[in-house]
């Protein structure tokens, strides 16, 4: 019984209202061509507010590649652990149980990967399995959770940690004037999010199956070019047209287990835009509320990547379900690619936790969290 308990979310202090990046469209793209469509564009985002993990005025300068890893590295080290102490804390669990890491992120690099050194720095066990995960942007929230799925029916009762980090800003090239570059520009966030799959036990969605599908011939719809600079954000106006072709996938999934997608109780998706949120409404027959989570997440910190999903379920966390609610979960990508999974939500009290292994979390107790909605 493989249950995805409650996450933890963090969000940088630096934050930028859609106002702000409004005016520095205008300002930083005065000739631009088509600058009142790529405004428009960012308009229509709906995203109030985004934070980024540097100060604007640094998030704006290029220091070059090299510089700007380190920033993702030196970041991600100094941010992890507390992201990750409050999720197993959440599951009502230590380091010392856990089998598995799965780590995801596209907006920068480090070999070894995380997944080493958060064995090293956070006391994990020397034989816990490492999964770290690049290359699948926004759908990579989905395929942690159906690996982590995946690990848990291959091994009983084991327990998988889930971490995903994104932060997209440093991903912002000044020169880049593409009209998706620049509209990526106003939609993306930073943030990280870590969560734990129980094997047996604990509070939350209990999954029952998962699936992946690709949208044949969509591989440069979403794409990165990589350049001296780093990675260019490449985005094909198509996207926002994919849900008629990706819903299908998740009707699929849920007719393959008996249920309905269009009368589940609850959603968790991935918040890519407005564009793509309604659109899937539509296919799956459902009202606009039921991806309320989703919208909160996509207005309030942006198109924060891998961690959507994540933020979303942790919403759903502060809503009252009853035992055994039907749900789904969905990420989208480069590819164009869909991992979704289905799940019933378990309200099972997680095992106490005691002894040194209560100590060692109560020393995290008052590290910050994301702000709620």
């Amino acid at each position: 019984m493989a249950v995805l308990c409650r996450p933890a979310v963090w969000v940088p202090e630096n934050a930028i209202s859609m106002e702000e990046t409004l005016h520095l469209a205008r300002r930083l793209h005065a000739g631009h061509e088509k600058l009142s469509l790529v405004l428009r564009l960012i308009r229509h985002t709906g995203v109030a507010k985004r934070h980024l993990i540097q100060p604007l005025t640094a998030t704006l300068t290029h220091p070059g590649f090299e510089a700007r890893n380190r920033v993702y590295v030196r970041e991600a080290k100094a941010r992890i652990p507390d992201v990750v102490t409050q999720a197993l804390l959440s599951a009502g669990l230590t380091v010392r149980d856990i089998e598995a890491i799965v780590c995801v992120s596209c907006t920068g690099f480090t070999m070894p990967p995380l997944t080493s050194w958060m064995i090293n720095a956070l006391g994990f066990r020397a034989d816990t399995r490492q999964i770290p995960m690049a290359q699948m942007g926004c759908a990579a929230g989905g395929a942690a959770i159906n690996r982590a799925h995946d690990f848990c029916r291959a091994y009983p009762k084991a327990n998988v940690l889930i971490v995903a980090l994104e932060f997209c800003s440093l991903v912002y090239q000044p020169d880049d004037i593409d009209v998706g570059s620049l509209l990526s520009n106003g939609l993306f966030g930073d943030a990280i999010a870590a969560a734990v799959m129980r094997g047996s036990g604990g509070e939350g969605m209990h999954l029952v199956g998962n699936a992946s599908h690709l949208v044949p011939d969509t591989l440069e719809w979403i794409a990165y070019d990589v350049k001296d600079t780093g990675f260019h954000f490449r985005l094909d106006k198509r996207v926002p047209d994919t849900m008629n072709v990706l819903a299908p996938a998740l009707h699929a999934l849920a007719t393959a287990h008996g249920w309905d997608a269009g009368r589940l109780d609850f959603y968790l998706i991935h918040a890519g835009g407005p564009r793509i949120l309604d659109d899937l409404c539509h296919y799956l027959k459902v009202p606009p509320a039921a991806f309320r989570h989703s919208r909160a997440t996509l207005t309030e910190y942006g198109n924060i990547a891998s961690t959507v999903v994540f933020d979303a379920l942790r919403r759903q966390f502060d809503e009252q379900l009853p035992d055994g609610a039907r749900g789904l979960l969905a990420g989208f990508g480069p590819g164009i690619t869909a991992e979704s999974c289905l799940g019933t939500w378990s309200v099972a009290r997680p095992p106490r936790v005691g002894g040194q292994a209560q100590r060692t979390c109560d020393r995290f107790a008052d590290a910050p969290t994301a702000p709620s909605p």
